[in-house]
């Protein structure tokens, strides 16, 4: 499937668009929409270890996969973002928000396979 991206495209632009939560998802970044690549079974299950480490009882941070973080004019959706327990966001009845965050996270981890450019 073809989607044809607007452009230029500023960032309110980018999250009106209807498609950019399709897996895999899309971020922007320098005023361009980049679709992420689709991950394979070695890239998922480091993603997973790494975010059971993370989420480990005790921890003072939770590990989420595939969160879209919006800030600084960019919003991307790492492989992990990962936030203080204190900076979780919550609704009005304390449980966690289903949107994405709008602030920079502690951490982003971005999982490359060897075909990835850094």
């Amino acid at each position: 499937m073809t989607i044809a991206v607007p452009h230029p495209l500023n960032l309110e632009q980018f999250l009106k668009l209807p498609y950019i939560e399709d897996s895999p998802a899309w971020k922007f970044i320098n005023g361009e929409a980049i679709q992420k690549p689709m991950p394979g079974g070695k890239h998922s299950r480091l993603r997973s270890r790494l975010a059971g480490a993370i989420n480990a009882v005790g921890s003072r941070y939770e590990a989420f996969p595939e969160l879209r973080c919006t800030f600084g004019g960019r919003s991307i959706v790492p492989d992990l973002a990962v936030v203080s327990c204190d900076r979780i966001p919550v609704d009005e009845n304390g449980d966690i928000i289903s949107t994405g965050i709008e602030f920079a996270p502690e951490w982003v981890i971005e999982i490359l396979s060897l075909e990835q450019s850094r």
